[in-house]
């Protein structure tokens, strides 16, 4: 086998395959399906300070090669995660647990950040910085370089391990947003968040979402996932995790060698439970076909 270690700062993987926040429950949610010990690491649900309804239904729906969500980070809050999720998910999962962190307010982000910080097997998180900032008239954090850098800075100075920033991908210059997070501590940026849509019932002539828009993902966001990952690893000089569209092993290869130093698999999740399993698979015989001794070969490999 090749050797499929990678590093996100601190961080270190057994291979560059994750699950994307929001698409793999707390993990275990999966264990009939797949070992879950073999992922390089597992992202958790989207945790907010304080517990959050979601939006109303119907929040989820079909689209051609890819479905809109708008569930609105549905979740209990940090505190019922510290005190009745993450005993469970740390000792029955022995993989990166990392945690997905939403809020409305840079408190909200640095509050939640801080409390994480004290638990011991959760060695990294993920800053939604896609989230409405209520005290900036809904604005989201990650549309501007200012926003993004301030809510960064604050959760940097709270959390004294690796600093995952997930980038939206609803900007002008995605790289400039990606320098301000690097400038402000992050670790590593994720990319891309999903890409604003909407879906209409022609029948009934209205939308079929309740919030009328939502996040779009699936294989249909992939080449604007590949050319974003491709500017950003080039724009900045810590890892890059690139997600988006990714359904096999040829995804990811692909990602990889855009500059992704790891990748995330969302929607495939619901398609094939088992996928991630298959993409390590077939990462470890593509780099044993093309002789490659190690993943670090092809990351950013790509001949331009």
């Amino acid at each position: 086998m090749a050797n499929l270690k990678v590093n996100i700062g601190n961080l270190q993987l057994q291979n560059p395959v994750m699950t994307a926040s929001g698409t793999f429950g707390y993990g275990t949610e999966f264990s009939d399906f797949i070992d879950l010990n073999r992922l390089g690491g597992i992202i958790v649900k989207g945790t907010t300070r304080h517990a959050r309804e979601g939006n109303p239904y119907p929040r989820m729906a079909e689209t051609p090669s890819g479905m809109l969500n708008a569930v609105g980070l549905q979740n209990k809050g940090v505190e019922y995660f510290i005190k009745y999720i993450y005993p469970e998910i740390s000792e029955k999962i022995n993989t990166n647990i990392i945690v997905n962190v939403s809020g409305s307010t840079v408190e909200d982000y640095t509050e939640t950040a801080a409390m994480i910080n004290e638990l011991d097997k959760i060695p990294a998180i993920e800053l939604n910085i896609s989230c409405p900032n209520v005290k900036q008239g809904g604005m989201a954090f990650g549309v501007t370089a200012k926003g993004a850098e301030a809510v960064v800075s604050s959760v940097r100075k709270a959390y004294g391990k690796t600093l995952i920033v997930k980038l939206s991908p609803n900007v002008t210059d995605i790289t400039e947003i990606a320098r301000a997070a690097e400038a402000a501590g992050a670790d590593s940026v994720s990319l891309i968040n999903t890409l604003l849509g909407m879906a209409i019932d022609a029948d009934k002539r209205t939308p079929i979402l309740s919030t009328v828009t939502g996040g779009m993902s699936g294989p249909a966001v992939k080449p604007i996932a590949l050319r974003m990952v491709w500017q950003t690893a080039r724009a900045v000089k810590i890892p890059v995790i690139g997600l988006g569209g990714i359904t096999n092993w040829r995804d990811a290869v692909e990602f990889l060698l855009a500059g992704a130093t790891a990748i995330q698999v969302g929607t495939a999740n619901f398609i094939d439970p088992a996928v991630t399993e298959k993409i390590i698979d077939g990462l470890d015989e593509y780099l044993e076909k093309y002789k490659f001794q190690s993943v670090q070969d092809i990351i950013g490999g790509l001949q331009v």
